[in-house]
């Protein structure tokens, strides 16, 4: 399994940004996906997660209200809508594939992507 993420940058506080997550390899519908996201200094910690029917969402508290998850199992891809955005969300992004999207430990993700830097000016 691979997975490529793209869409960061840098954006202005109260700005947005869709991160994109495609992924490759074994079929798509058999995993639920995840986002995770390490700041500077900071360890990885688990932002959203969705089930492979996208039935099931869940998200941490901090970007509730927020940032949305989705997927498109046709085109294998899985998206970060973030709005509102904080300086406090500054980190680099990444994209997991596992198969309990109801999980926030990125220990049982089986695959990560590379990431994509997100930074929000104050």
């Amino acid at each position: 399994v691979q997975l490529v993420e793209s869409g960061g940058g840098l954006v202005q506080a109260g700005g947005s940004l869709r991160l994109s997550c495609v992924h490759s390899g074994r079929p798509f519908r058999e995993y639920a996906m995840g986002w995770f996201r390490q700041g500077p200094g900071k360890e990885r910690e688990f932002v959203a997660s969705i089930s492979w029917s996208g039935g099931s969402i869940y998200y941490t508290d901090s970007v509730k209200g927020r940032f949305t998850i989705s997927r498109d199992n046709a085109k294998n891809t899985v998206y970060l809508q973030m709005n509102s955005l904080k300086p406090e969300d500054t980190a680099v992004y990444y994209c997991a594939a596992g198969y309990n999207p109801a999980t926030t430990q990125a220990r049982f993700y089986d695959y990560f992507g590379q990431g994509t830097q997100v930074t929000v000016d104050s």
